[in-house]
């Protein structure tokens, strides 16, 4: 088969086909999503975890090309879609059959790649971690992001209010249209500011990380909780404990990728809940995939630098089948 190696010079270079092993899926890939994680990779700072494939990509869609031995509930010939540890950006892939979801109705096997990392990453992280609740306020920095824009319908089908940051107005227009509540271009306004008459924010999801940290801590509600998943602007911060001690807030830090595939707090749960909760609303249309580009397999280079370079609104899209 045909997949994208190498890191520095990406390369459409054949290696051998994946063996699905007894309780894995072998996928026969339509496309697959581009990550920041794959940026990250591409770096040299994100290696894959013990085990995992070398080949960039964490999501796929495509049809069920194999079945291991132990796998039961599925077909050869399926519409699927993956939740990955790597491996995605080739023509076949073997994952475990706990990381595979359905296709959701209504929508087409290539936009289902889509939504595997950025459903799981929001009901995992807003839902797990944050706990948000009807009527309270969710703060989404990035919301322009694949990540974003999927948290913003999650969360407004949950009755959530939402506010953004994102740098300019066509990103802010674009987070309104899936129903954001406050608008904050982070390139003049401060988010701090910007939710004091609000009452400050109950849960943060955030991907800056340390540059961010003290103004989301003042930015908190009482009983807030701050969710950090990404550190665009740094690892180190520095922290107020007494400010978090008054507002009775927490801060958690949690990865998708570093998670055990089954057992507790695995890839196998959040996936599980991701299909009993998520996947109805995008049966009904209230929530959807937000794909901004597509590109070729062959041009993952040049998705890649889409992503980096900040442009994009919604998910990057490799076409392989």
């Amino acid at each position: 088969m045909r997949a994208i190696t190498g890191t520095d010079h990406l390369e459409l270079t054949e290696v051998p086909d994946p063996v699905p092993a007894p309780d894995e899926i072998l996928i026969e890939v339509t496309a697959a999503g581009v990550n920041r994680a794959d940026v990250m990779q591409r770096a040299g700072f994100y290696p894959p975890p013990p085990g995992a494939s070398e080949i960039l990509g964490l999501e796929v869609s495509g049809h069920i090309a194999a079945l291991g031995s132990e796998v039961a509930g599925w077909t050869v010939g399926d519409p699927v879609c993956a939740l990955l540890s790597g491996g995605g950006y080739a023509e076949k892939v073997a994952v475990p059959a706990t990381q595979v979801l359905p296709v959701p109705e209504g929508v087409t096997v290539h936009d289902a790649a889509a939504l595997p990392e950025v459903a799981c990453t929001v009901m995992s992280n807003v839902f797990g971690a944050g706990r948000l609740t009807p009527g309270e306020l969710l703060l989404i920095h990035g919301g322009s992001s694949g990540i974003g824009t999927h948290a913003i319908q999650v969360a407004k089908a949950a009755g959530a209010r939402v506010a953004v940051t994102a740098r300019n107005p066509e990103k802010l227009a674009k987070c309104a249209e899936l129903g954001a509540d406050i608008l904050i271009d982070y390139s003049y306004e401060d988010f701090g500011a910007s939710l004091r008459p609000h009452g400050g924010a109950d849960v943060i999801l955030d991907v800056v990380g340390a540059k961010y940290l003290a103004r989301n801590v003042d930015t908190l509600a009482t009983g807030g909780r701050l969710v950090v998943i990404g550190l665009l602007g740094g690892r180190k911060g520095e922290l107020d404990l007494g400010k978090l001690l008054a507002k009775r807030a927490c801060i958690t830090g949690t990865t998708l990728r570093s998670r055990p595939a089954t057992g507790p707090d695995s890839k196998a749960e959040v996936v599980r809940a991701t299909l009993e909760s998520t996947w109805p609303l995008i049966a009904s249309g209230r929530v959807r995939p937000v794909v901004d580009s597509v590109f070729p397999l062959a041009d993952a280079g040049a998705a890649l630098d889409r992503m980096t370079g900040g442009d994009a609104a919604g998910k990057i899209l490799l076409t392989v089948g």
